[in-house]
Formats: structure tokens, sequence, C-alpha cells
């Protein structure tokens, strides 16, 4: 009866996302437990209450897309597109362009980039935490840090896909 509720759920998500959940299908079958405790980071993923949500989404954007997944990429779009995150904002993440961002989300792409590429981060950490804040720092972190968590997860079992084409519904 769990199971059931379960897979109808991420039938669900599948729905509203655009792409496949089969690795957390095969996740549940082969090992509930690690289902489960998988499960737990969802909420680690998507905690924002201090960071402004579109910050938010351009740091998801650009974890993502270093990862290489393009089915994670693709539902993060999604998620930014859900979150009433502009095309044209999606877009200049997408294509490397932060110059076409506004300053503030120019400077959350370059943090992001900076962090997901081992590069030097101590001034652009500076600017973050002056325009909004310690607690918004530390979201930036988490939402950094667990964009990966999905992509890799993916790759380990064999269900990563790097050549799909985004898509940008207005």
């Amino acid at each position: 009866m769990l199971r059931s509720f379960i897979l109808n759920q991420i039938d669900a998500q599948e729905h509203q996302l655009g792409v496949s959940m089969d690795y957390l299908r095969h996740m549940l079958k082969i090992s509930p437990k690690s289902f489960f405790k998988f499960s737990l980071v969802m909420p680690l993923a998507r905690h924002r209450s201090s960071l402004p949500s579109t910050a938010y989404h351009v740091a998801c954007i650009v974890a993502t897309r270093d990862e290489d997944c393009g089915s994670c990429l693709q539902i993060q779009v999604k998620l930014a597109q859900q979150n009433e995150v502009s095309a044209e904002m999606i877009q200049a993440v997408l294509v490397d362009k932060p110059e076409q961002l506004p300053i503030e989300l120019s400077i959350v792409y370059q943090f992001t980039k900076a962090v997901v590429e081992n590069g030097e981060t101590d001034e652009l950490r500076e600017q973050i935490q002056r325009l909004y804040g310690d607690e918004a720092l530390v979201e930036l972190a988490l939402a950094i840090a667990s964009s990966r968590v999905f992509p890799i997860t993916k790759r380990a079992l064999g269900y990563a896909t790097s050549c799909e084409r985004m898509t940008l519904v207005n």
C-alpha cells in the first residue's frame, strides 16, 4: 500500500516536472531503506526562508549545470519557472551570461560558479553577506550543495543524462 502511494507520488512529480524519475523507482525497488533516507534530502534541497527566490534558483541552476545532468538541469529550470523566475534570467544563466542579470544575481551566479569550480570565493562571499545577510548565505550554501546530490546519485546509479535540450516555456 505504501509502495503504491509512493509510486503514484513519483508519477505525479514526473508529470509536473516533465522528466523521468526512474532512478527513484529503482531505489525504492532495490533498497526501500535507502530510498527513505534519500527522500530526507528533499527538505534540505528546498529550504529557503531568507534568501530571495530568484537568487536561490540562479544558484541551483548554476550548481546543477556544473554536474552535467540534463534531466536534473531541466528540473531546476522548471522549478525556477514555477516560482516565476523570468525566462530571460533563466536563459542568461543557462548560456553563461551573468552580465545579463541584475548585479545582485550576477554576484550569486559568480559566487556559485566559484564554489562549484573550487575557485576564489572570499570577496564574493562578503558581497553575498552584505546583500542578503548571514542566514541567506547559509541557505545559499545548502542550495548549492544539495543541487549536486541528485545528479551525482543518478550518475552513480546509471540514470544521469547529459545531452538533453533544455526547454523554456513562457
